[in-house]
């Protein structure tokens, strides 16, 4: 039952409310042909219509389901009698068609216990929250793009009405709760579009968090060079597929440094990429390790897909830890391969070019081209042995000797993940393209925005589903989410579907 019925309501009177402003619509259309009213005119007022049209089609099935009165009594599937409670009980919802007040009967054992069932609320499949489930699918879409006041913004434009800030906020950590449930319930991606070469990569990086207010007293002045925000690691990974793409050395430094007379090849895409975020937090007492949650998705993953006889190639920049995970969550036999990436040794060539050469000049340039050739053709080693006796040759000392030092002992501890010969060769991914983009798209581009700051709850959330949107499941998790949440509020949903339902027509 709706607050904002009619004395007497009958579909009858709905459809010819309706036809008749259907008519007038089509005169008011006559006459704007005959004006000449731009199409930007006619589109926006069409749009209005429809939007009111569809709020009174709303309004007409609200009534014609009514409130729910199913008898003086309910026998569950246990044999529990539920009785129906005297007084109706209010709720709100808030659809893409506006606000709405509904009054329905409730049943339970007793007034003051525990309401058990809710027949309208029930039928109607109603979500736990007042939004609707499209306009939380909408909201939250556009929330995974934009700032929750601009979201807010967005929807007061096309709408007519908007949600609060904090509502778009609490229903994006509504929404992601059932994240979780999702991604444990997928199964293998369709074998048919799979690559022939199965990657996993993963990256790291910081989100900017608000600080707690304990280390922020009141009237404290920030010391120098101490920052307004600190960063919590996140953690991001994907597993995907791709063909063997073969390629010579000589080849992949004309592509590196756009040679006019480069070969035209075209890459093989990545395929059917599955990305997971995490952000490190504490969860009911219990630290909860960003990495190590991604790495035993990825793991999981790996074994949902690998097939007899397919290469992994595990492919990620320097850092320790992820090789440590590595080792500890992923396969490790005669078909899986470690790949350190390219795009993190070229930078560190550049960093050696300029210790003994000018930036931006063209001896800085044929330095690195060379030794990078030599490190694509197998000989990594000898080049960081060249370097350590070009940097005593040319008696390098204090800082840029250090520097020298550093880049190659990060060279030499990767040197098992730097046989790029072999892999050329083989037609593997050596660079982290995938995963370097996701770090920008799937965080980045999100949370890192200009004074942006998040607090824990807030930014898990968002990383859970922003990387569901990059995977492309949006619609598809958006189906399980309410399947999730309708078993949970409404257990006895198939028990009570033989009841007779009196519709108000």
């Amino acid at each position: 039952m709706l607050t904002e019925k009619a004395a007497e309501f009958k579909v009858e009177g709905v459809l010819e409310q309706l036809t008749k402003q259907l008519t007038a619509e089509v005169g008011w259309l006559r006459q704007a042909a005959e004006q000449g009213t731009s199409a930007y005119e006619v589109e926006k007022h069409l749009f209005q219509q429809v939007l009111g049209m569809g709020r009174q089609l709303f309004v007409a099935h609200l009534q014609m389901v009514g409130p729910g009165d199913c008898g003086e009594k309910i026998v569950l599937e246990d044999g529990r009698i539920l009785k129906r409670l005297p007084e109706m009980h209010t709720r709100h919802l808030t659809t893409v068609f506006g606000k709405f007040t509904l009054e329905r009967y409730v049943y339970g054992v007793r007034s003051g216990q525990k309401i058990e069932v809710i027949p309208v609320d029930q039928r109607l499949q109603l979500p736990e929250s007042e939004a609707s489930y499209l306009l939380q699918e909408w909201s939250q879409l556009l929330a995974t793009e934009s700032a929750f006041s601009q979201v807010s913004k967005t929807l007061k434009t096309i709408l007519g009405f908007s949600q609060s800030v904090d509502t778009l906020e609490r229903s994006n950590r509504q929404m992601a709760e059932a994240a979780v449930a999702f991604c444990d319930s997928r199964t293998a991606p369709d074998s048919e579009n799979e690559g022939e070469t199965l990657v996993v990569t993963e990256d790291n990086k910081g989100v900017p968090m608000v600080r707690p207010v304990e280390e922020t007293p009141a009237g404290s002045h920030r010391k120098k060079g101490e920052k307004a925000n600190k960063k919590q690691m996140a953690c991001i990974g994907c597993v995907y597929t791709v063909n063997l793409y073969i390629r010579t050395a000589a080849m992949l430094v004309a592509m590196l440094f756009r040679d006019p007379d480069c070969p035209q090849s075209t890459p093989p895409k990545a395929q059917q990429k599955r990305y997971w975020a995490a952000l490190t937090r504490e969860e009911n007492g219990v630290a909860v390790h960003a990495q190590t949650e991604v790495f035993k998705r990825m793991s999981a993953d790996v074994a949902l897909r690998r097939k007899p006889g397919q290469v992994m190639v595990h492919l990620c920049d320097g850092q320790l830890s992820l090789e440590t995970d590595r080792q500890k969550y992923l396969p490790r036999d005669e078909l899986t391969v470690d790949i350190l990436d390219l795009m993190h040794v070229l930078p560190r060539l550049w960093e050696a070019a300029h210790l003994f050469h000018a930036e931006g000049s063209d001896a800085a340039s044929q330095f690195v081209r060379k030794r990078l050739l030599r490190v694509l053709e197998g000989e990594a080693g000898r080049v960081i042995g060249g370097l350590r006796q070009m940097g005593k040759k040319k008696k390098l000392r204090g800082a840029k000797a250090k520097r020298l030092a550093r880049l190659c002992r990060f060279l030499e501890k990767n040197l098992h993940r730097m046989h790029y010969d072999e892999y050329l060769q083989a037609g593997y991914p050596i660079a982290t393209g995938v995963i370097e983009g996701a770090c920008r798209h799937v965080i980045k581009d999100r949370m890192e925005r200009s004074g942006m700051r998040w607090k824990v709850p807030g930014a898990q959330a968002m990383l859970q589903l922003r990387a569901i949107q990059a995977n492309g499941d949006w619609q598809v998790f958006q189906d399980a989410r309410m399947q999730y949440e309708t078993a949970r509020l409404y257990p006895h949903r198939q028990h009570l579907q033989h009841i007779a339902w009196n519709l108000t027509l």
